[in-house]
């Protein structure tokens, strides 16, 4: 196949998918070539390592999106008018690209998601078959969160007689805002019913694309590079180890609390993530001080590096709210590492309670008390290592996931599969 892929990634698990997609496809046969924006991360596991990448001008200011905030974050911190201006200037590079994509031959298009929208609008002017692989929806128009609610709900209610036209201005805002919202919500809507097959990471973001979208999508699980995560058999420190963006939905002050319910022999923990905001990171900070958590972080540090952390610790602690898929709790797997998760979003899947970890509910006491008992039960901790690394390698392998990508782009383009 001819596969033209388009992606507006910051560095994280999608941008990681994605290299193991491209790499996988070409591995296998396939010509490849690739399309983005210049905000899209392409310094972190760079997909012109294995085919050519086209960068197409994205007209928006200078600094807006730098790769650090979630969708939600911005939906509800920035002006939505601006925006709306974004979503006008992704719209024109998505118009551009799909212009070279048509006249470049290609038989299918496999886009990804945008930093802006969820589903960016390059399906509506592509010409050949179209999938979009949806690591989830924009979650800030959709989701009933604290932070989402901040949106939708109405302003505070009226409670003395001299708030009134603070009152006043803030319903205006809010009102006008709420329309500049559904505008966003409606052109996600429409960019999702323009491709011919969305593709999801599990059953519970499948789930996700129901709500939002009313459309169907089909599973198509990623998977772990078994060459590179490898389980060393090193000796297990007294350190807990947690993975992602220095960020709240990342679940930071909950593994901190969590920790703090350890009363004796308390291990440290050490937080690896490629994105830090600096104001969160010192408000971190002194929360673990406060609480006497030994908290220690390290931002963008080379897949080496952290392959020796995850052989290193004694346990995995993994606690994102409402987490799609999660490639963290697997990559320890491979390593040998067990992991205690919160029993939510796609962990449940991926995470068998008992097997290769242990999944709670999302409180501190819970998540503290299974660390707790993993730390100082080491034999059960490598069994459920053990059985992780095991269960990777017979499920989550990358070389499994891209068969099962393949699989789905030549049945879309009518061509036969494995």
């Amino acid at each position: 196949m001819k596969i033209a892929v388009w992606h507006n990634l910051p560095s994280g698990g999608g941008k990681r998918a994605l290299y193991y997609h491209v790499r996988g496809l070409v591995g296998r046969g396939h010509s490849v070539e690739a399309w983005c924006p210049p905000m899209s991360d392409r310094g972190y596991l760079p997909l012109n390592e294995f085919i050519e990448e086209h960068l197409v001008p994205l007209d928006i200011k200078p600094g807006r999106l730098d790769g650090l905030r979630s969708r939600s974050e911005m939906l509800k911190n920035e002006l939505h008018s601006e925006l709306l201006r974004e979503v006008t200037a992704l719209n024109e590079h998505c118009q551009r690209c799909a212009g070279e994509i048509n006249r470049g031959g290609f038989d299918v298009l496999l886009a990804n998601s945008s930093m802006i929208l969820g589903a960016a609008s390059i399906g509506r002017y592509v010409k050949t078959a179209r999938a979009l692989y949806l690591q989830e929806p924009n979650r800030g128009l959709y989701e009933a969160s604290p932070a989402a609610g901040l949106l939708w709900t109405a302003p505070p209610s009226l409670s003395k007689p001299w708030m009134r036209p603070h009152y006043v201005a803030w319903s205006l805002l809010n009102e006008m805002g709420i329309r500049q919202l559904r505008i966003l919500a409606r052109e996600e809507l429409t960019n999702a019913r323009a491709f011919d097959q969305i593709l999801v990471n599990s059953l519970f973001s499948r789930e996700s694309v129901l709500r939002a979208y009313g459309l169907d999508s089909k599973v198509c699980y990623l998977g772990i590079d078994t060459e590179l995560f490898v389980n060393q058999h090193r000796r297990r420190e007294d350190f807990v180890v947690s993975l992602g963006e220095l960020a709240s939905h990342k679940g930071t002050e909950f593994v901190i609390r969590s920790l703090a319910t350890i009363s004796t022999n308390r291990p440290r923990l050490v937080w690896i993530g490629n994105n830090s905001n600096k104001e969160y990171a010192e408000n971190m900070k002194s929360l673990a001080e406060s609480l006497g958590v030994n908290f220690e972080i390290r931002t963008s540090i080379v897949d080496s590096e952290l392959i020796e952390v995850l052989n290193r610790a004694a346990v995995m602690a993994y606690a994102p709210r409402l987490e799609p898929f999660g490639f963290a709790p697997l990559e320890a797997n491979a390593c040998g590492l067990a992991v205690v998760g919160t029993a939510e979003g796609g962990l449940r899947e991926t995470i068998r309670d008992g097997v290769n970890g242990l999944l709670v509910e999302h409180t501190p006491e819970a998540m503290g008390k299974a660390i707790e008992s993993l730390v100082n039960d080491r034999r059960y901790a490598e069994e459920l290592g053990r059985n992780g690394c095991e269960l990777v390698a017979d499920r989550w392998s990358v070389q499994a996931a891209v068969a099962r990508l393949e699989n789905e782009l030549l049945h879309l383009t009518g061509h036969s599969g494995s």
